[in-house]
């Protein structure tokens, strides 16, 4: 009896942490530029700041991802993109090469592009003022800290040109 009851519970349990995350990502659709056709694929995807945050149709953004958008930037998302889990995008950072003991610590600052059809591995960074041009790859684990041409497929710490797609 117990069994059925705890299979009962972890149902209901479910269902709740499904509408939970319908209602936050309805927040979100209604905040920012969200086109009807993007998929929030997983949980505790973070979209935040007071910049632009634009999604477009067909492209999908995994688990644990976070997007942040500082006020007069913006993140924009072409469409049929794949943007896997644990990704982070941000418009803005610390400057690695600053003095961390004057404040306030210098920030670079730039809008981030992610073309159409592009493809972005899991566990990777995308650093502020980048674009990512059409039809490309970024391999999972990867920093990104340039931006990357069309048809071209990047990896590593920090990214680098793998090779030019085969088409």
């Amino acid at each position: 009896m117990l069994s059925i009851a705890n299979r009962l519970l972890v149902r209901i349990l479910l269902a709740l942490s499904a509408l939970y995350w319908r209602v936050i990502y309805s927040e979100l659709r209604a905040r920012y530029d969200v086109s009807p056709g993007f998929r929030f694929n997983g949980k505790n995807i973070l979209l935040y700041g007071d910049g632009d945050i634009g999604l477009g149709e067909n492209s999908y953004i995994g688990d644990n991802s976070t997007v942040h958008a500082s006020s007069g930037f913006n993140v924009k998302i072409g469409v049929g993109c794949h943007i896997s889990s644990n990704v982070r995008i941000f418009t803005e950072s610390v400057k690695p090469d600053s003095d961390f003991r004057v404040k306030p610590v210098p920030a670079k600052a730039g809008d981030v592009t992610i073309a159409d059809a592009c493809w972005i591995g899991a566990n990777v960074l995308i650093n502020p003022g980048i674009s990512i041009g059409e039809n490309s790859v970024v391999g999972a684990n990867s920093v990104v800290t340039r931006d990357i041409p069309p048809d071209e497929i990047w990896g590593g710490v920090p990214a680098k040109l793998i090779r030019k797609k085969r088409q």
